[in-house]
C-alpha cells in the first residue's frame, strides 16, 4: 500500500507540473459549460437540474479520458524509462495501480471544478441535490472505466496518438452496446437473455441508471469491474513487455 501511495502521490504532483493537466482541465470545464448553456439550454429549460449539463458527460469523457490516459505508459516507453520504472523494487500491479489511481483523483478534482453550476442552479430553483451528486459520482465512474481502459490501449503502444485512437475505440464500443440501435438488431434472432447480457455491458446504461437517482449495487458493481479488469489487463501487457 505504501508503494501505491508513493507512486500515486508522485504521478498526481505530475499532473500540476506540466501544462497538460491544466489544459485538459481548462477545456473539460470550458467546453462542458459551453454546451450546458448554449446547447443545453440551461436557462431556458426553466427547471431546476443539471441534466444539461451531465447530458454530455459521456462524450466529454469519450475524448478527455483517453487525452489523459494515454500518456501514462506510452511516454514512459517513448522517453525510454519504462525499463527503470519496471526494474524497481515494486510490484507491476503497484505501479499499475498508482498511475491509473492518480489520473482518476485528477479527473475527479477537475469534475469538482464545475461547482460554480451546482450553485448557480441551486440558487436559481430547488433541485434535488441527491440525484445531482449520484450523477456527478456516475460521472467520476465512468471516467475511471474509461481510464482503465486507456491505460490498457497506452501499455500496448509507445506512440501516444496511436494509443489514444485505440482508447477511443473501446472506449466508444463500451457505450454504443446499450443504445438502442445496437439493441435493436439483436431483435428478431437472438435470444432475450442475450439482448440483455449485451445491454448490461454498456458503460452509458448504468451511466443512465445512476443518473436517474437509482441506487442500484450492480451499477457500482459493473463500473468496478471493468475498472479491475482494465487494470489486470494492464498489468499483463506489462509483464508480457517486461519478459
Amino acid at each position: 500500500m505504501r508503494n501505491i501511495f508513493v507512486i500515486t502521490s508522485r504521478e498526481l504532483f505530475s499532473y500540476f507540473g506540466s501544462s497538460l493537466g491544466y489544459i485538459l482541465a481548462a477545456i473539460f470545464v470550458a467546453i462542458s459549460a459551453g454546451l450546458t448553456f448554449y446547447f443545453g439550454h440551461f436557462f431556458d429549460r426553466g427547471v431546476a437540474d443539471l441534466k444539461a449539463f451531465f447530458q454530455y458527460h459521456p462524450w466529454l469523457h469519450l475524448l478527455l479520458m483517453p487525452a489523459l490516459g494515454m500518456r501514462l505508459w506510452a511516454e514512459e516507453i517513448k522517453l525510454g524509462t519504462f525499463e527503470f520504472l519496471i526494474c524497481l523494487p515494486v510490484k507491476i500491479i503497484e505501479v499499475v495501480v498508482g498511475k491509473f489511481l492518480a489520473a482518476w483523483i485528477y479527473s475527479g478534482l477537475v469534475l469538482v471544478l464545475t461547482f460554480p453550476l451546482w450553485i448557480t442552479v441551486n440558487l436559481t430553483g430547488n433541485p434535488d441535490n441527491g440525484v445531482i451528486f449520484a450523477t456527478y459520482g456516475a460521472s467520476w465512474l465512468m471516467a475511471g472505466g474509461f481510464l482503465a481502459l486507456s491505460a490498457c490501449a497506452s501499455a500496448m503502444t509507445n506512440n501516444q496518438a496511436v494509443s489514444f485512437v485505440i482508447a477511443v475505440t473501446m472506449c466508444f464500443l463500451s457505450m454504443m452496446t446499450g443504445v438502442e440501435l445496437i439493441q435493436g438488431s439483436f431483435h428478431g434472432w437472438a435470444p432475450e437473455w442475450l439482448t440483455e447480457t449485451v445491454s448490461q455491458l454498456s458503460t452509458m446504461s448504468h451511466f443512465n441508471e445512476i443518473s436517474k437517482g437509482v441506487i442500484d449495487f450492480r451499477n457500482f458493481l459493473y463500473f468496478f469491474s471493468l475498472i479491475t479488469l482494465g487494470l489486470l489487463i494492464n498489468s499483463l501487457i506489462i509483464e508480457i513487455k517486461k519478459a
